[in-house]
């Protein structure tokens, strides 16, 4: 199966996954319920499922069980692009070229369906058996809390907020973005091989470093896009960065060299894989296509 398939056939395996784990339109309470599905289907690139699923073919994971950790994944992700999107924070107007969800319902429901958006992901991962021994899930449990709280994508947000108008150093910038964008990365490569069969642990920390590459990779070619791409094409309101003045890697190190810092972080990320072989395939492609996709 080439790449362009396989990963259209992810994306629907996880579309469909949401729609049947997330609480129906009908159910009380509906308004509720109906602003969750609003903002988890129907939109995206499913990135963080694609890794989750990629990173699971290297240790024979079960596809089931890989579609739980990548929708409770996908579940964190949406419901921080909610909190992101309120006036709050960065009252942005459009999200996946629709409404966002404060727009299309109220303020107030917008901040309940993020709240109902984390719990349902732990409840996702806490009550499907995953791994066959229970201190090995607990700890995966342990992970997502770690990448969703306040040393890591919270966190990162709370950085963000701070930094506004501030000249960042590169240093800082990364330790930013470690944990505002990377820490949901990280968390769904990492996810992803738990799921199957243990891998020793010299594999896991290069894994591990894989994926923190892979999260600021992400990052810095989201700031590129920003500065280059339209609206229409992002799906999102672009160049709202430089309106808000915030510190990205393109305001820090210019539209030339971010566009070599991606190359940079590329070719490591590709490195970093060489110990796996033909089994990290689709991380290899997943690298390629975080730097190359088209919205």
């Amino acid at each position: 199966m080439n790449f362009l398939t396989w990963m259209g056939a992810i994306q629907q395996r996880s579309e469909a996954a949401l729609d049947r784990l997330l609480p129906a339109a009908n159910i009380a309470p509906q308004r509720l319920h109906l602003a969750m599905r609003y903002a988890a289907l129907g939109g995206g690139k499913r990135i963080r499922p694609l890794l989750s699923h990629a990173a699971g073919d290297i240790c024979g994971a079960e596809p089931g069980r890989l579609d739980i950790v990548a929708t409770s994944i996908e579940l964190i992700h949406i419901y921080s692009l909610v909190h992101d999107d309120l006036p709050c924070m960065d009252n942005d107007v459009l999200r996946r070229g629709k409404p966002t969800c404060h727009v299309q319902f109220d303020e107030a429901t917008a901040l309940l369906v993020g709240d109902a958006l984390q719990s349902l992901a732990f409840k996702l991962i806490a009550e499907h058996e995953l791994v066959p021994d229970s201190k090995r899930q607990l700890a995966m449990v342990a992970l997502l809390a770690r990448a969703a709280g306040s040393r890591g994508m919270a966190g990162g947000q709370a950085i963000d907020l701070a930094a506004v108008g501030c000249q960042l150093s590169l240093e800082e910038l990364e330790f930013m973005h470690i944990r505002k964008t990377g820490a949901l990365i990280r968390a769904a490569v990492m996810l992803g091989a738990h799921c199957g069969v243990p891998l020793a642990d010299t594999d896991l920390a290069g894994l591990d470093h894989f994926a923190n590459l892979a999260g600021l990779l992400f990052q810095v070619v989201d700031d590129i896009l920003d500065a280059e791409a339209s609206t229409v094409t992002l799906g999102k309101t672009a160049g709202k960065d430089a309106a808000q003045n915030k510190p990205t890697y393109v305001s820090l190190l210019g539209l030339p060299r971010a566009k070599e810092k991606a190359a940079e972080l590329r070719a490591e990320a590709h490195e970093g894989l060489a110990r796996f072989g033909e089994k990290a395939s689709r991380l290899h492609q997943l690298t390629d296509f975080i730097v190359d996709r088209s919205f």
